[in-house]
Protein backbone atom coordinates (compact mmCIF):
# COMPACT_ATOMS: atom_id res chain seq x y z
CA UNK A 1 0.00 0.00 0.00
CA UNK A 2 2.44 1.91 1.11
CA UNK A 3 4.57 1.80 -2.29
CA UNK A 4 1.16 2.42 -4.43
CA UNK A 5 0.46 5.72 -2.39
CA UNK A 6 4.13 6.21 -3.03
CA UNK A 7 3.74 6.24 -6.84
CA UNK A 8 0.89 7.91 -6.84
CA UNK A 9 2.28 10.68 -5.44
CA UNK A 10 5.50 10.46 -7.62
CA UNK A 11 3.43 10.74 -10.74
CA UNK A 12 1.22 13.38 -9.26
CA UNK A 13 4.58 15.45 -8.87
CA UNK A 14 5.53 14.80 -12.21
CA UNK A 15 2.38 15.84 -13.89
CA UNK A 16 2.38 19.06 -11.62
CA UNK A 17 6.05 19.90 -11.92
CA UNK A 18 5.53 19.84 -15.73
CA UNK A 19 2.53 21.89 -15.90
CA UNK A 20 4.02 24.26 -13.34
CA UNK A 21 7.07 24.64 -15.43
CA UNK A 22 5.29 24.85 -18.87
CA UNK A 23 2.77 27.77 -17.42
CA UNK A 24 5.57 29.58 -15.25
CA UNK A 25 7.82 29.90 -18.70
CA UNK A 26 5.09 30.98 -20.94
CA UNK A 27 4.12 33.67 -18.10
CA UNK A 28 7.51 34.80 -18.27
CA UNK A 29 7.83 34.68 -21.77
CA UNK A 30 4.59 37.02 -22.04
CA UNK A 31 5.84 39.06 -19.46
CA UNK A 32 8.83 39.82 -21.50
CA UNK A 33 7.50 39.78 -25.04
CA UNK A 34 3.90 42.03 -23.82
CA UNK A 35 1.59 41.84 -26.57
CA UNK A 36 0.76 44.68 -26.32
CA UNK A 37 1.66 48.89 -27.24
CA UNK A 38 3.63 49.82 -30.33
CA UNK A 39 5.42 46.72 -30.43
CA UNK A 40 2.53 44.29 -29.78
CA UNK A 41 3.26 42.79 -33.62
CA UNK A 42 6.81 42.52 -33.03
CA UNK A 43 6.46 41.14 -29.83
CA UNK A 44 4.15 38.44 -30.24
CA UNK A 45 6.28 36.97 -33.38
CA UNK A 46 9.46 37.18 -31.01
CA UNK A 47 7.25 35.55 -28.58
CA UNK A 48 6.39 32.47 -30.67
CA UNK A 49 9.31 32.13 -31.95
CA UNK A 50 10.81 31.16 -28.43
CA UNK A 51 7.74 29.22 -27.55
CA UNK A 52 8.51 26.16 -29.07
CA UNK A 53 12.26 26.35 -27.42
CA UNK A 54 10.26 26.26 -23.62
CA UNK A 55 8.82 23.05 -24.61
CA UNK A 56 11.92 21.38 -26.01
CA UNK A 57 14.39 22.35 -23.85
CA UNK A 58 13.35 19.70 -20.95
CA UNK A 59 13.85 17.09 -23.97
CA UNK A 60 17.07 18.66 -24.95
CA UNK A 61 18.50 19.27 -21.64
CA UNK A 62 18.32 14.78 -21.26
CA UNK A 63 19.19 14.43 -24.07
CA UNK A 64 22.37 16.05 -23.43
CA UNK A 65 22.65 14.75 -19.74
CA UNK A 66 21.97 11.14 -21.14
CA UNK A 67 22.99 10.57 -24.40
CA UNK A 68 25.48 13.17 -25.62
CA UNK A 69 27.16 13.97 -22.51
CA UNK A 70 28.27 9.65 -21.54
CA UNK A 71 29.43 10.15 -25.38
CA UNK A 72 32.38 12.67 -25.02
CA UNK A 73 32.71 11.01 -21.38
CA UNK A 74 33.81 7.30 -22.78
CA UNK A 75 35.75 9.33 -25.80
CA UNK A 76 37.54 10.83 -22.82
CA UNK A 77 37.85 7.69 -20.94
CA UNK A 78 39.24 5.65 -23.73
CA UNK A 79 42.59 7.78 -23.35
CA UNK A 80 43.15 6.82 -19.60
CA UNK A 81 44.01 3.98 -17.38
CA UNK A 82 41.79 1.75 -15.43
CA UNK A 83 40.72 4.25 -12.98
CA UNK A 84 40.31 6.97 -15.46
CA UNK A 85 42.44 9.31 -14.00
CA UNK A 86 45.75 8.40 -15.74
CA UNK A 87 46.50 9.21 -18.82
CA UNK A 88 47.91 6.86 -21.55
CA UNK A 89 47.32 8.27 -24.86
CA UNK A 90 46.16 5.51 -27.21
CA UNK A 91 47.75 2.35 -25.06
CA UNK A 92 44.01 0.91 -24.88
CA UNK A 93 43.71 1.51 -28.76
CA UNK A 94 46.70 -0.84 -29.38
CA UNK A 95 45.40 -3.43 -26.57
CA UNK A 96 42.59 -3.51 -28.46
CA UNK A 97 43.85 -4.16 -31.78
CA UNK A 98 45.91 -7.61 -30.09
CA UNK A 99 43.44 -8.26 -27.45
CA UNK A 100 42.72 -12.12 -28.35
CA UNK A 101 39.33 -11.49 -26.44
CA UNK A 102 38.18 -8.62 -28.27
CA UNK A 103 38.78 -10.07 -32.18
CA UNK A 104 36.59 -13.18 -30.84
CA UNK A 105 33.86 -10.86 -29.92
CA UNK A 106 34.38 -8.93 -32.77
CA UNK A 107 34.07 -12.50 -34.91
CA UNK A 108 31.21 -13.39 -33.02
CA UNK A 109 29.37 -10.00 -33.58
CA UNK A 110 29.92 -9.92 -37.18
CA UNK A 111 28.49 -13.46 -37.21
CA UNK A 112 25.27 -12.43 -35.05
CA UNK A 113 24.94 -9.11 -37.65
CA UNK A 114 24.80 -11.71 -40.46
CA UNK A 115 22.36 -14.26 -39.38
CA UNK A 116 20.31 -12.64 -36.55
CA UNK A 117 18.62 -9.42 -38.40
CA UNK A 118 17.76 -11.39 -41.81
CA UNK A 119 16.27 -14.36 -40.23
CA UNK A 120 14.27 -12.20 -37.47
CA UNK A 121 13.02 -10.28 -40.23
CA UNK A 122 12.62 -13.15 -42.90
CA UNK A 123 10.61 -14.97 -40.62
CA UNK A 124 8.52 -11.95 -39.82
CA UNK A 125 7.56 -11.59 -43.00
CA UNK A 126 6.70 -14.87 -43.65
CA UNK A 127 4.59 -14.59 -40.45
CA UNK A 128 3.05 -11.28 -41.59
CA UNK A 129 1.60 -12.56 -44.83
CA UNK A 130 0.65 -15.97 -43.66
CA UNK A 131 -1.38 -14.88 -40.83
CA UNK A 132 -3.47 -12.45 -43.06
CA UNK A 133 -4.17 -15.05 -45.05
CA UNK A 134 -6.10 -17.00 -42.25
CA UNK A 135 -9.06 -16.55 -40.27
CA UNK A 136 -7.11 -16.94 -36.36
CA UNK A 137 -4.40 -14.49 -38.26
CA UNK A 138 -4.89 -12.00 -35.27
CA UNK A 139 -4.70 -14.92 -32.13
CA UNK A 140 -1.58 -16.48 -33.63
CA UNK A 141 -0.10 -12.67 -34.48
CA UNK A 142 -0.68 -12.44 -30.95
CA UNK A 143 1.09 -15.67 -29.96
CA UNK A 144 4.25 -14.58 -32.13
CA UNK A 145 4.14 -11.46 -30.67
CA UNK A 146 4.47 -12.47 -26.79
CA UNK A 147 8.02 -12.75 -26.87
CA UNK A 148 8.60 -9.46 -27.03
CA UNK A 149 6.97 -8.87 -24.06
CA UNK A 150 9.65 -10.84 -22.15
CA UNK A 151 12.87 -9.38 -21.18
CA UNK A 152 16.09 -11.14 -22.55
CA UNK A 153 17.05 -12.44 -19.51
CA UNK A 154 13.92 -14.02 -18.81
CA UNK A 155 14.02 -15.45 -22.55
CA UNK A 156 17.38 -16.93 -21.73
CA UNK A 157 16.14 -18.63 -18.68
CA UNK A 158 13.54 -20.20 -20.86
CA UNK A 159 15.41 -20.88 -23.29
CA UNK A 160 17.76 -22.61 -20.58
CA UNK A 161 15.12 -25.09 -20.06
CA UNK A 162 15.29 -25.84 -24.03
CA UNK A 163 18.95 -26.53 -24.17
CA UNK A 164 19.00 -28.11 -20.53
CA UNK A 165 21.32 -31.52 -19.86
CA UNK A 166 21.24 -33.92 -16.98
CA UNK A 167 23.82 -36.85 -16.55
CA UNK A 168 23.73 -40.42 -18.41
CA UNK A 169 20.56 -42.69 -17.80
CA UNK A 170 18.98 -39.58 -16.15
CA UNK A 171 15.83 -38.72 -17.90
CA UNK A 172 16.42 -35.27 -20.21
CA UNK A 173 14.16 -32.24 -19.31
CA UNK A 174 15.75 -30.26 -21.69
CA UNK A 175 13.44 -30.20 -24.64
CA UNK A 176 16.09 -30.10 -27.15
CA UNK A 177 18.06 -33.20 -25.81
CA UNK A 178 14.60 -35.26 -25.20
CA UNK A 179 14.01 -34.70 -28.75
CA UNK A 180 17.85 -36.16 -29.72
CA UNK A 181 17.13 -39.00 -27.08
CA UNK A 182 13.78 -40.06 -28.11
CA UNK A 183 15.58 -40.17 -31.54
CA UNK A 184 18.15 -42.71 -30.42
CA UNK A 185 20.78 -39.87 -30.16
CA UNK A 186 23.00 -39.02 -27.32
CA UNK A 187 22.65 -35.96 -24.91
CA UNK A 188 24.39 -32.50 -25.70
CA UNK A 189 25.35 -29.51 -23.64
CA UNK A 190 24.74 -27.70 -27.40
CA UNK A 191 25.38 -24.26 -25.18
CA UNK A 192 29.24 -25.23 -24.21
CA UNK A 193 29.58 -26.18 -27.99
CA UNK A 194 32.21 -23.75 -29.91
CA UNK A 195 31.04 -21.89 -32.78
CA UNK A 196 27.62 -24.02 -32.70
CA UNK A 197 26.58 -22.43 -29.66
CA UNK A 198 26.46 -18.79 -31.16
CA UNK A 199 23.52 -20.00 -33.59
CA UNK A 200 21.90 -21.66 -30.53
CA UNK A 201 22.02 -18.05 -28.37
CA UNK A 202 21.01 -16.51 -31.79
CA UNK A 203 17.67 -18.53 -32.10
CA UNK A 204 16.75 -16.67 -28.47
CA UNK A 205 17.17 -12.82 -30.00
CA UNK A 206 15.23 -14.39 -33.67
CA UNK A 207 12.16 -15.59 -31.49
CA UNK A 208 11.88 -12.55 -29.85
CA UNK A 209 12.40 -9.97 -32.66
CA UNK A 210 10.16 -12.14 -34.70
CA UNK A 211 7.15 -10.64 -33.27
CA UNK A 212 8.26 -7.21 -33.95
CA UNK A 213 9.51 -7.86 -37.38
CA UNK A 214 5.81 -9.14 -38.17
CA UNK A 215 3.84 -6.39 -36.94
CA UNK A 216 5.90 -3.55 -38.43
CA UNK A 217 5.82 -5.88 -41.97
CA UNK A 218 1.94 -6.37 -41.67
CA UNK A 219 1.05 -3.30 -41.49
CA UNK A 220 3.21 -2.32 -44.43
CA UNK A 221 1.95 -5.24 -46.50
CA UNK A 222 -1.78 -4.04 -45.40
CA UNK A 223 -0.97 -0.30 -46.82
CA UNK A 224 -0.17 -2.03 -50.41
CA UNK A 225 -3.06 -0.72 -52.54
CA UNK A 226 -5.30 -3.46 -53.59
CA UNK A 227 -5.46 -2.25 -57.33
CA UNK A 228 -2.05 -3.36 -58.12
CA UNK A 229 -2.84 -6.90 -56.42
CA UNK A 230 -6.15 -7.19 -58.59
CA UNK A 231 -4.12 -6.38 -61.92
CA UNK A 232 -1.45 -9.23 -61.16
CA UNK A 233 -4.04 -11.35 -60.35
CA UNK A 234 -5.54 -10.64 -64.34
CA UNK A 235 -2.36 -11.26 -65.89
CA UNK A 236 -1.98 -14.37 -64.11
CA UNK A 237 0.19 -14.42 -61.87
CA UNK A 238 0.06 -16.74 -58.71
CA UNK A 239 0.00 -16.04 -54.53
CA UNK A 240 3.85 -16.63 -54.88
CA UNK A 241 4.24 -14.26 -57.67
CA UNK A 242 2.25 -11.83 -56.27
CA UNK A 243 4.10 -12.09 -53.19
CA UNK A 244 7.60 -11.87 -54.35
CA UNK A 245 7.17 -9.42 -57.29
CA UNK A 246 4.20 -7.31 -56.71
CA UNK A 247 4.30 -7.22 -52.59
CA UNK A 248 7.89 -7.65 -51.46
CA UNK A 249 9.32 -4.35 -54.06
CA UNK A 250 6.38 -2.14 -52.37
CA UNK A 251 7.57 -2.95 -49.15
CA UNK A 252 11.35 -2.73 -49.10
CA UNK A 253 12.01 0.32 -47.41
CA UNK A 254 9.61 -0.78 -44.21
CA UNK A 255 11.90 -4.09 -44.97
CA UNK A 256 15.14 -2.42 -44.70
CA UNK A 257 14.31 -0.47 -41.66
CA UNK A 258 13.03 -3.47 -39.99
CA UNK A 259 16.21 -4.82 -40.50
CA UNK A 260 18.80 -2.21 -40.00
CA UNK A 261 16.73 -1.37 -36.20
CA UNK A 262 17.38 -5.46 -35.43
CA UNK A 263 20.72 -5.31 -36.59
CA UNK A 264 21.78 -1.76 -34.30
CA UNK A 265 19.98 -4.10 -31.71
CA UNK A 266 22.38 -7.02 -32.31
CA UNK A 267 25.19 -4.78 -31.37
CA UNK A 268 23.97 -4.23 -28.12
CA UNK A 269 22.99 -7.29 -26.90
CA UNK A 270 24.36 -8.51 -24.27
CA UNK A 271 21.85 -9.97 -21.85
CA UNK A 272 21.31 -13.38 -23.76
CA UNK A 273 24.94 -14.27 -23.53
CA UNK A 274 25.53 -13.16 -20.11
CA UNK A 275 22.51 -15.17 -18.77
CA UNK A 276 23.92 -18.30 -20.81
CA UNK A 277 26.99 -18.71 -21.17
CA UNK A 278 28.65 -14.99 -19.73
CA UNK A 279 31.25 -15.13 -22.99
CA UNK A 280 32.69 -18.97 -22.10
CA UNK A 281 33.12 -21.40 -24.66
CA UNK A 282 33.93 -18.87 -27.53
CA UNK A 283 30.48 -17.05 -27.47
CA UNK A 284 31.77 -13.93 -26.25
CA UNK A 285 30.13 -10.97 -27.76
CA UNK A 286 31.27 -6.76 -27.92
CA UNK A 287 28.63 -5.56 -25.01
CA UNK A 288 29.56 -8.48 -23.00
CA UNK A 289 33.28 -7.57 -23.35
CA UNK A 290 32.77 -4.91 -22.39
CA UNK A 291 30.63 -5.21 -19.40
CA UNK A 292 33.60 -7.63 -18.36
CA UNK A 293 36.20 -4.95 -18.58
CA UNK A 294 33.70 -2.57 -16.67
CA UNK A 295 32.45 -4.14 -13.53
CA UNK A 296 35.02 -7.57 -13.29
CA UNK A 297 38.26 -6.18 -14.74
CA UNK A 298 37.68 -2.80 -13.32
CA UNK A 299 39.15 -0.94 -16.06
CA UNK A 300 37.03 2.25 -17.40
CA UNK A 301 39.93 2.62 -20.22
CA UNK A 302 39.30 -0.07 -21.73
CA UNK A 303 35.41 -0.81 -21.55
CA UNK A 304 35.19 2.81 -22.56
CA UNK A 305 37.38 1.76 -25.88
CA UNK A 306 35.35 -0.98 -26.13
CA UNK A 307 32.34 1.31 -26.62
CA UNK A 308 33.68 3.37 -28.93
CA UNK A 309 33.77 0.61 -30.84
CA UNK A 310 30.78 -0.33 -30.43
CA UNK A 311 29.04 3.19 -31.18
CA UNK A 312 30.77 3.62 -34.53
CA UNK A 313 29.64 0.42 -35.42
CA UNK A 314 26.26 1.53 -34.83
CA UNK A 315 26.43 5.34 -36.72
CA UNK A 316 26.32 4.53 -39.88
CA UNK A 317 23.76 2.18 -39.65
CA UNK A 318 21.22 4.28 -37.94
CA UNK A 319 21.97 7.27 -40.57
CA UNK A 320 20.73 5.11 -43.24
CA UNK A 321 17.95 4.07 -41.66
CA UNK A 322 16.63 7.88 -40.70
CA UNK A 323 17.51 8.42 -44.26
CA UNK A 324 15.31 5.44 -45.33
CA UNK A 325 12.67 6.74 -42.87
CA UNK A 326 12.72 10.09 -44.47
CA UNK A 327 12.45 8.69 -48.02
CA UNK A 328 9.23 6.83 -47.38
CA UNK A 329 7.58 10.41 -45.34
Amino acid sequence: MEQLLLALVSMAAGVGACVLYFWGTNKILDGIFPARGENAGRNILRANSIRPWLFLGPAIALLTLYLIYPVINSVILSFYGPSGKSYVGTANYSWLISDAGFRESLRNNLLWLFVVPAASTFFGLIAAALTDRISWGNIAKSLIFMPMAISFVGASVIWKFVYDIRGENIEQIGLLNAIVVALGGEPQAWITLPFWNNFFLMVILIWIQTGFAMVILSAALRGIPEETVEAAVLDGANPLQIFMKIKVPQIWGTIAVVWTTITILVLKVFDIVLAMTNGQWGSQVLANYMFDWMFRGLDFGRSATIAIVIMVMVIPIMIWNIREARKDV
